[in-house]
């Protein structure tokens, strides 16, 4: 997604928001920058207090920054009211009017932009159509399942065609199987409409299979910007590498430094060649990150370590493996076709590691 020809719908530079004062005084962004691009689907990734929602309020005109720029397609927006940014939110909670159809949910936002009788008619058409709602147009809120309810919110906030939809955990009251079903649909939606969607998450399914691009924010500073495989595959710190799935952390000793690649010594017991992501000399403590699906496991090899750990997930079984008394690896193994777990608890297997699949992380 860095195509020079690419519009920026949003940009932020140094966005600071504090709230309180004195003792109180709570830092909830800390020097936010960040560019998301028209007609992208970028996520805003993080646990709860990292300052994500903070930033969508502020990108809404809900909240004032207390330092920094926000631009709207070039447009500098920080002192706009939200009614006079072309920008629509959809909330945790849907907040629909209770008294009211489908239809005149829907059509309540345009009748408050002074929009004539029939544009509102034919926008509220088509935007139940795009959320597969036309058909529920006269009904109220309270006949309607909770995935129902969040696509009249979708429509309701499409209707006016904004440039940019802001999507507050949108997915969060759903059950599992309806999360996973409108994760789908909310991707298809962005795509028909061309509308730039800016996705708010602490689930870290959510933003890989949706997503063009994910924001990983921690402690009201965003931590690595990329696309999903960038994120999952190449985390640039222990936090992201952390917060992205599961992941084996050693602590090794650089012993040999050759041109970008360092020799690393796990405990003078494992030892690899990865190449360095800064500048790094002979001594110096570094931690490695590895994927628990990156490791292989046999009947015997180089490497040995015996199972403590099998715990069967369907799909794969996840394993714990003691390879010496300071290092045990998590594993995960696909199940076999007949649909049995490889190994078990208390046996000798060989392990399989490639020094492609580690990471050097920056801390």
């Amino acid at each position: 997604m860095s195509d020079t020809n690419k519009t920026s719908a949003v940009t932020g530079r140094n966005v600071v928001k504090q709230f309180g004062s004195g003792d109180h005084l709570v830092t909830a962004l800390d020097g936010v920058s960040l560019e998301i691009e028209d007609n992208e689907f970028f996520t805003l990734l993080g646990p709860s207090g990292c300052g994500k929602t903070t930033l969508l309020r502020l990108i809404a005109g809900f909240e004032m920054p207390t330092k920094g720029e926000i631009f709207l397609f070039g447009d500098e927006i920080e002192d706009l009211p939200p009614h006079k940014r072309s920008i629509n939110t959809v909330f945790q909670h849907y907040a629909l009017f209770p008294h009211m159809t489908v239809g005149e949910n829907v059509a309540f936002g345009l009748r408050m932009l002074g929009q004539n009788e029939a544009e509102i008619t034919k926008r509220v058409e088509e935007s139940l159509t795009l959320a597969k709602m036309e058909s529920f147009i006269k009904r109220k809120p309270v006949q309607l399942s909770g995935g129902q309810q969040q696509r009249v919110a979708l429509a309701r906030a499409l209707a006016p065609q904004p440039k940019v939809l802001l999507l507050d955990e949108p997915l969060s009251a759903l059950d599992l199987k309806l999360r996973q079903a409108m994760r789908l649909e909310l991707k298809t939606l962005q795509r028909e409409t061309g509308i730039t969607f800016i996705f708010v998450t602490h689930d870290q399914e959510e933003a890989l299979t949706m997503s063009d691009r994910i924001a990983v924010m921690s402690a009201g500073q965003i931590q690595q910007v990329g696309g999903p495989h960038e994120i999952y595959e190449q985390p640039v710190n222990r936090f992201v590498a952390d917060f992205i799935g599961d992941t084996n952390f050693l602590e090794a000793e650089i012993t040999v430094v050759d041109g970008d690649f360092a020799n690393c010594q796990v405990n003078n017991e494992l030892s690899f060649k990865v190449k360095s992501i800064a500048k790094h000399s002979i001594g110096d403590k570094v931690t490695l990150a590895l994927r628990p699906e990156k490791i292989s496991l046999a009947q015997s090899g180089e490497v040995q370590g015996r199972i403590t750990e099998a715990v069967y997930l369907g799909t794969d079984t996840s394993y714990s493996v003691a390879i010496s008394d300071s290092i045990t690896l998590a594993v995960r193994d696909q199940i076999d076709l007949t649909g049995h777990a490889r190994f078990a608890e208390g046996d000798l297997v060989g392990v399989g590691m490639s020094a492609d699949a580690v990471r050097m992380l920056i801390d």
